[in-house]
């Protein structure tokens, strides 16, 4: 690990996907919760504060023809279904630009889908083209190893969130400026929306996997739960590595722990 909390609940590691989940054991992870990339960078372009600005986010992010995405796919899907416990599950998330691809290799797998969690964002980027419908929304599968697996699911916690059976279609805005405050990654979720998908999916004490961390809001989010979850988290950039840790080590301040580590 570059960097590993005293107490080891947390790490984070520079390196990619695949590397990061061949060097866990197999059978040791309750949940892989991956935000890999869309392939959106292709010349395209958004509204930024009311102003034209470019879509693309770096070569990682480069679009692959369908195979090549299967392929990619593939190599982190099956290293992830192998470290995962006969009750862990795995959390994919992703747009119409990927998020098919991922099902897919999922099904190939052996892995049965058990929800596809639609994402809706209440103030969406303004359609500039106006050629299609406006983009609102991302997608989040869910899957366990496969149809016979007894996947870990906290039926009764996120019940107490509304006090019904929760569906399937969520609301959250966008990360907040605390969120931001140490750096904006180009693809980061809102700690909330973590957070939600981590009680649905882990239990107390439980490790979560995160091969794409970014900024570490995954990491943040098991931070702040106050459920004794651990954290393994990998990005290819040091940089983010830096501010995954910088965000930990402020988020364990915030909650008083002081394994904060060095």
């Amino acid at each position: 690990m570059d960097w590993r909390s005293e107490d080891g609940r947390f790490g984070a590691s520079t390196m990619d996907a695949v590397a990061l989940l061949r060097s866990l054991a197999s059978e040791s992870v309750d949940l892989v919760w991956a935000d890999p990339p869309y392939f959106l960078s292709g010349g395209g372009t958004t509204n930024r504060s009311g102003k034209r600005a470019s879509v693309d986010k770096g070569d990682w992010d480069t679009p692959k023809s369908a195979m090549e995405q299967f392929g990619w796919n593939m190599a982190w899907m099956s290293e992830a279904r192998r470290v995962l416990k006969p009750t862990g599950s795995l959390m994919v998330c992703g747009t119409l630009h990927s998020v098919h691809a991922s099902g897919f290799t999922l099904q190939n797998l052996g892995m049965r889908l058990l929800n596809d969690i639609t994402w809706v964002k209440p103030a969406p980027p303004p359609n500039l083209g106006c050629r299609t419908l406006t983009h609102s929304h991302e997608s989040i599968l869910w899957a366990s190893l496969g149809p016979r697996a007894k996947h870990y699911f906290n039926y009764q916690g996120l019940k107490a969130i509304e006090g019904v059976q929760m569906k399937d279609v969520w609301t959250f805005g966008r990360p907040g400026k605390d969120e931001l405050a140490h750096g904006k990654h180009p693809t980061q979720k809102p700690v909330a929306l973590v957070t939600r998908c981590l009680i649905a999916s882990l239990p107390d004490a439980g490790t979560v996997v995160d091969p794409f961390m970014g900024s570490g809001t995954t990491g943040v989010a098991a931070t702040l739960s106050g459920r004794g979850w651990r954290f393994i988290g990998g990005d290819l950039d040091k940089s983010w590595v830096d501010i995954t840790r910088l965000r930990i080590a402020c988020a364990l301040a915030q909650t008083g722990d002081s394994a904060h580590g060095g």
